[in-house]
């Protein structure tokens, strides 16, 4: 295979699977590799605001997303018992013709864009991964752990938070734990339920729901993090169920629907930010392989495919493909994805130091107005 505007992508999820589709449309060669065999088709929800809502567009399946998920354009504040405290509404920052938020089940959103992957004609191996990485000043030469091997102009690291392929090419920087940990279920909608409503304080730091659909929303709770080891798979649907009870409003229907501990996922908030260069070579960094931030603003999702945006569009108009250019794509994000990591932290700084008076809606409302600008 030759290497001339070829891609490898390494990863199969939201950055990786998006930065495929705007690829192939610019009629670039395009082979993604994904580690899991089942192309990560699972998860409980996931809440877009419209910045994210934008670059699916560009993708072309907000149509789609449009479809499989609830949107709406206010949040509320509320209080532990349920009495609401404050209700904004939201801006709505992928422009007026898109909702300011969307809920939808993570797994739809990434069956939606698997479809456009398969569609766009990128060739696609899934329980694959990268053994070795050979760089010249033409390309990079991979190896694969099927024994296979080829040659691309670029290498796109889109592995996620534990990235091998950063860790392949050098790149120290590794994600931190910020102290919290969050309790996920999907589960039945109670009715009245049409936007996001979050209380702090209470049993947990955070306890909030977002509708992912007509009959199903996505609930969370937020606590100091736990030591995992010591949480059986078994023990959580009454772990949760625990921190729940402590809430009132629509949570006493979400607590009574809590009973399947496959369904209730407890993971680490975590923070990353490469602060030196994205890329070594023509091996670049995407998505949470370059930055993460708890979702305490909700904007993960939305700062990877603002990336996998940027980078196409670089790649997609550009001849040359060099340092100046990787580097280029850093120093256009890194303003935009610093902002969204520190407000994200230093929200859940304050919710752990008990600060129950810090100005959340502020914060929250300052950093979607400055989102509101193309990225």
């Amino acid at each position: 295979m030759s290497s001339a505007r070829t891609v490898l992508i390494v990863g199969g999820g939201t950055s990786g699977n998006s930065l495929a589709v705007l690829l192939r449309r610019a009629g670039l060669d395009v082979d993604l590799v994904e580690v899991s065999s089942d192309w990560n088709v699972h998860g409980s929800g996931i809440t877009l605001q419209g910045n994210a809502l934008r670059v699916l567009r560009e993708v072309g399946v907000w149509e789609r997303i449009r479809e499989k998920g609830f949107g709406f354009d206010s949040l509320g504040i509320i209080a532990p018992d349920g009495t609401v405290l404050h209700v904004s509404e939201d801006l709505r920052t992928g422009g007026d013709d898109l909702p300011a938020t969307l809920g939808m089940r993570r797994s739809e959103l990434q069956r939606v864009l698997v479809d456009a992957v398969r569609a766009s004609g990128a060739r696609v191996r899934l329980g694959c991964a990268v053994e070795s990485l050979e760089q010249d000043g033409d390309g990079v030469d991979v190896r694969f752990d099927d024994g296979t091997s080829g040659r691309y102009a670029l290498v796109v690291a889109a592995d996620g938070l534990n990235s091998a392929t950063r860790a392949a090419i050098g790149v120290t920087d590794r994600p931190e734990p910020t102290g919290m940990g969050i309790w996920r279920v999907a589960a039945p909608r109670p009715a009245g339920v049409e936007r996001t409503d979050l209380a702090y304080g209470g049993p947990a730091y955070i306890a909030g729901y977002c509708p992912t659909g007509q009959d199903t929303l996505y609930a969370y709770l937020v606590e100091p993090a736990r030591d995992r080891a010591d949480l059986s798979p078994e023990s959580h649907a009454e772990e949760m169920r625990r921190l729940a009870a402590g809430y009132g409003g629509h949570w006493k229907e979400i607590h009574d629907s809590i009973t399947d501990s496959s369904q209730v996922n407890y993971t680490w908030f975590h923070r990353l930010l490469v602060e030196g260069p994205w890329h070594r070579g023509r091996v670049v960094l995407v998505g949470d392989a370059a930055h993460a931030c708890p979702p305490t603003l909700a904007q993960g999702a939305a700062m990877s495919l603002e990336d996998a945006l940027v980078l196409a569009e670089l790649l997609t108009t550009h001849d040359t493909w060099d340092d100046a250019l990787l580097t280029g794509y850093r120093e256009r994000r890194m303003p935009r994805v610093r902002m969204v990591v520190e407000n994200s932290v230093q929200l859940g700084a304050w919710l752990m130091e008990g600060a129950r008076d810090a100005d959340a809606p502020g914060l929250i409302g300052r950093t979607m107005a400055a989102l509101a600008e193309r990225p």
